[in-house]
């Protein structure tokens, strides 16, 4: 087997990415539309790469610091555009809504000001931020399926479940990025 950093397969990830990227848009669409079924199928398509980008990429040695960033972009623009959406519509809490989008917002800055006053970042979510993604993803796809009007389990325990681990993740990246600032900028 080639190399990693040889392989034509070794941008696959980051194309997997592009393509979560690009499918937030007709999720958008297909979601302020109230076309259910339609955004069902699209957010486990973009759920189930999710999980398969980051597999490949570190299965077989592909990952890089472009890949980090898509990954971490399309989930963000993916997971904040459907919470948003679906609160508008009734569909979601917009308490829920207010945590998803907080936390983003509160890991963006900190990476804004991570890149302006040390330089470059390198996206390293921790098992607390997959974990949240995860239920976020499967809060997601079980709203859809009630709305689509198929078996879905109560959805109440998720909305509790994300709420939980977006405060915890929010506060995790947080610390450990204030604690790498400290140790950096006293290493300078």
């Amino acid at each position: 087997m080639p190399a990693a950093s040889h392989s034509p397969w070794r941008h696959l990830p980051n194309a997997i990415s592009m393509l979560r990227v690009l499918l937030v848009a007709p999720i958008c669409w297909l979601l302020w539309h109230r076309q259910w079924s339609s955004a069902l199928m699209l957010v486990a398509v973009a759920g189930v790469s999710d999980g398969l980008d980051g597999f490949l990429a570190r299965h077989y040695g592909w990952q890089s610091r472009l890949g980090g960033m898509l990954d971490a972009i399309a989930d963000k623009l993916l997971l904040v555009s459907c919470f948003v959406i679906l609160a508008w519509l009734g569909e979601a809490p917009l308490w829920l809504a207010a945590i998803v989008c907080g936390r983003d917002l509160v890991i963006a800055c900190g990476a804004l000001l991570w890149r302006l006053l040390i330089g470059r970042i390198y996206p390293q979510p921790s098992l607390l931020s997959k974990a949240c993604t995860l239920m976020q993803i499967v809060y997601l796809l079980t709203v859809l399926l009630a709305l689509a009007h198929w078996p879905a389990p109560d959805a109440t325990p998720f909305v509790w479940l994300v709420a939980a681990l977006c405060v915890a993740s929010g506060a995790d990246y947080v610390v450990r990025w204030s604690h790498r600032a400290w140790h950096t900028r006293r290493a300078v």
